[in-house]
């Protein structure tokens, strides 16, 4: 005798089409700001994610990707206007070297300079 093929359920799909449509995007800007108070460190990290909605994984994926957006452009890494910088820039290994608590002094020039300009 065949077993019955299972498959989703309708509702758990449209449940999970539900939530896919309506998840929120968040802008750059919005990403900044969250990432900026968090590392100002005001609040703990999970007080902030429940304040802005979003889950802590979330944010720490945010403030990865702008700590590193920041080393590379720190160390020459970028272009600037179409151009590549004539600086070398660090290894791989010498970028994974270097810890977010590394670079937490980077982010808190960023919101001390952010918070003058304001």
């Amino acid at each position: 005798m065949k077993k019955p093929v299972t498959t989703k359920a309708p509702a758990e799909q449209v449940v999970k089409d539900i939530r896919r449509a309506t998840r929120k995007l968040h802008s750059s800007e919005e990403k900044i700001r969250i990432v900026l108070s968090g590392l100002r460190g005001e609040d703990s990290i999970a007080e902030l994610c429940r304040t802005e909605g979003i889950v802590q994984s979330l944010y720490y994926s945010w403030s990865k990707e702008f700590l590193e957006a920041g080393k590379k452009r720190l160390a020459g890494d970028t272009a600037r206007h179409g151009k590549k910088s004539s600086r070398s820039s660090p290894s791989h290994q010498q970028c994974a070297k270097t810890s977010t608590r590394q670079m937490r002094p980077l982010g808190s020039m960023l919101c001390m300079h952010l918070s003058d300009n304001n």
